[in-house]
């Protein structure tokens, strides 16, 4: 991962937006993947202020038209009746893939600082089948972005479709970033990576729990070699997932802590 990273980070640092050229036919010449295992814990997550510790199994990469990311994490390993997580759903799944609409049509659809544009989805699954467990599905239209010191970053416009509830409910923007920032003579580095995921146009007819928008933002400041990192990330919640903040739901506004070590397959 660190090789494929740091290239694409030290790249899109460099140089000015490149538009994504398929016009040879060739969608398959930028194919990577990488996957990793992390071992978290988490302090003070919102909602709930829940301290907990968990598995995740990440991964992602570009195989022709397709860019894919995801993760699954399992919480509570240890299954312990004193954990935050001890009841709950014990599996959390993100999958987003993406579509190149460059590579779909072989047109070169960049402009400006945006590099490539896709069909974006993005699914999210708490693995339980209660009508609390979270089955959402996000739609839309995403971007790569170059932007000044941060590089290329991943930027999408989706509407939320509701799996549980048959139904449209509200609009997300998010946005995720990767930067290299101090290389040591070894070869490791320490990067600034992060995401904002904020929803807005929620229904919150039930003004006792929702509101109209909320979001949330990972600021992670990691230590990378081959094979290994170690992180820290500061993670600001706000109305998280459009709950408000003293409602039904507790406290949904503040700050929580995130603990990593990471092993790169």
């Amino acid at each position: 991962m660190k090789k494929t990273l740091l290239a694409l980070s030290l790249a899109s640092a460099a140089i000015p937006a490149v538009a994504a050229d398929y016009s040879d036919g060739d969608t398959h010449k930028n194919d990577f993947k990488w996957m990793q295992a992390n071992l978290m814990y988490a302090v003070n997550e919102l909602p709930g202020e829940s301290d907990h510790d968990y598995l995740e199994l990440e991964f992602g990469g570009r195989a022709g038209i397709l860019d894919y990311y995801g993760y699954a994490d399992v919480f509570n390993l240890t299954n312990s009746d004193s954990s935050d997580k001890s009841g709950q759903d014990k599996i959390f799944i993100k999958f987003a893939p993406r579509i190149s609409l460059d590579g779909l049509t072989g047109k070169d659809l960049s402009f400006g600082p945006v590099q490539e544009l896709y069909f974006a989805t993005l699914f999210n699954w708490s693995g339980g089948s209660s009508a609390d467990s979270v089955n959402n599905s996000f739609w839309g239209l995403g971007s790569d972005v170059m932007v000044p010191w941060l590089g290329k970053v991943g930027l999408n416009f989706y509407g939320l479709y509701d799996l549980n509830e048959k139904d449209w409910n509200g609009y997300q923007i998010s946005t995720n970033w990767f930067k290299p920032f101090h290389f040591f003579s070894n070869g490791s580095f320490l990067s600034y990576q992060g995401y904002i995921d904020y929803q807005f146009g929620v229904d919150d007819d039930f003004g006792a729990l929702y509101t109209s928008n909320g979001g949330t933002m990972y600021n992670g400041i990691y230590w990378h070699s081959d094979h290994f990192s170690v992180g820290y990330g500061l993670k600001g919640f706000k109305d998280i997932y459009a709950l408000k903040d003293g409602g039904l739901a507790g406290k949904t506004t503040g700050f929580g802590h995130y603990f990593a070590v990471t092993y790169k397959f």
